[in-house]
């Protein structure tokens, strides 16, 4: 029994043997605190200034996520030409100052909701480098027999943070009704702690990436940024098993992948939570996403579970849908963070372990215009069906949506990848 623990975690965390991947890793993990208790404290913060409105919470997504959609081929040719510690510093500062702005404004009583849409906006801009940039840079620091490995744990500390963070929340905004909001717990800026720990946990990361010895990688501009962004929809294009894998997240983020929406949603509206069941609610769904990525870190083989993953979200989806309250909502939506990160993990394996080192920033960006691009559409079609003033009500349009991810997946089904291909060019 020791030995075969002793050679499960070997085998899952394999990659943080490497020690400056080791070192990004922790510094993520403690950043990612941070920006999950500000995640999590501004979807509350919009359904208070909007009085519960699923509508507003959709429109926030859009503001965050439609830069993706704009700009994340752009960001992907960009990311292959500069070097991506300076990418990475800029969007770190960038976030850093978003969240500064978003806590003084909360703590002085100022915040208003369109204030909340352009700072979502502004961050959903570097976001829109950011994300493509992190996830190119597996290869920086761990080899290519380790990449599935790093991609499962960079999902592990996402999610690891994400139960933490929307676990803190509960507890550090009770905190703020004392600290900042003179002991009201109607005082909106009770909301402003999350994002000034926020603000705070950002120091860390950027002292890591300006510290990390990034590999020398030939970033010389190679011919105009349009033809790049073309060279890399080319390979997807002409790549079944990266094509028809986009095609499946970009299908399921237009559809049941909008918990960002869906959560505080059924808390805060459907369930009547406060702030505390809300991000024990929020921590759930983390908790899963946690067991899912832990899952998949331990498997060599990344689509093994891009099915299974897909089937077991949509099914738990359903069950959300027919929950009764909060309390047996904690395993359901539990059960949600393990079907997503099971898919979303082996999809982004699949796709980093078949593309060519040239074409990485480029190939990841789309990547991240699929998952994250889908957002805007996707919060505004989920929050219209389960908005109490839709036409289907909050449990039967989240059944619509898990109806039409179901469809998506059953068109895709046959056509998924059940084998790794080598890229065109290795190391």
């Amino acid at each position: 029994m020791i030995a075969r623990t002793q050679a499960w975690r070997t085998r899952t965390f394999s990659a943080l043997r490497h020690a400056h991947y080791r070192r990004y890793w922790f510094s993520q993990l403690l950043s990612l605190v941070g920006s999950w208790m500000q995640a999590t404290a501004q979807q509350y913060l919009v359904l208070e200034l909007s009085g519960g409105s699923s509508a507003a919470l959709g429109w926030v997504t859009v503001a965050q996520f439609t830069p993706s959609l704009l700009l994340s081929l752009f960001a992907g040719a960009v990311i292959d030409r500069v070097p991506r510690r300076r990418v990475l510093l800029g969007t770190q500062i960038a976030l850093l100052c978003t969240a500064t702005a978003l806590a003084i404004t909360t703590h002085l009583g100022v915040v208003s909701l369109p204030l909340v849409m352009v700072i979502a906006f502004l961050s959903g801009t570097a976001n829109a480098f950011d994300m493509p940039a992190r996830q190119s840079m597996v290869l920086d620091f761990v080899p290519r027999s380790d990449v599935s490995n790093a991609v499962a744990l960079n999902s592990l500390s996402f999610n690891v943070s994400r139960t933490l963070g929307q676990a803190l929340f509960g507890v550090v905004a009770a905190l703020g009704v004392n600290l900042l909001a003179g002991g009201s717990s109607d005082n909106i800026a009770r909301l402003a702690l999350p994002f000034y720990l926020n603000v705070a946990s950002f120091f860390v990361v950027l002292y890591v990436i300006a510290t990390l010895p990034f590999p020398h990688r030939d970033t010389g501009a190679r011919g105009s940024m349009l033809e790049d962004v073309k060279e890399g929809l080319r390979y997807v294009r002409g790549t079944p098993a990266v094509r028809n894998v986009m095609l499946l997240v970009g299908a399921m983020s237009l559809t049941i992948i909008n918990f960002n929406v869906i959560i505080p949603y059924y808390a805060r509206v459907v369930f009547g939570a406060r702030e505390a069941t809300f991000g024990a609610l929020s921590a759930a769904f983390g908790v899963g996403a946690m067991a899912g990525a832990l899952w998949q870190a331990s498997k060599p083989n990344p689509l093994r579970n891009l099915r299974v993953g897909a089937i077991i979200l949509i099914v738990s989806a359903v069950l959300l849908a027919l929950t009764p309250g909060p309390l047996p909502a904690f395993p359901v939506l539990a059960a949600c963070g393990f079907g997503m990160l099971s898919l979303l993990v082996s999809a982004n394996s699949t796709v980093q372990l078949t593309i060519p080192d040239a074409l990485r920033g480029r190939v990841m960006s789309l990547y991240s215009f699929v998952l994250v691009g889908m957002g805007p559409p996707g919060a505004l079609i989920a929050s219209t069906l389960i908005s109490r003033e839709g036409p289907l009500g909050p449990r039967a349009g989240l059944i619509a949506l898990a109806a039409l991810g179901l469809l998506a997946v059953l068109l895709l089904w046959t056509r998924l990848p059940r084998r790794l291909e080598r890229p065109a060019a290795s190391d």
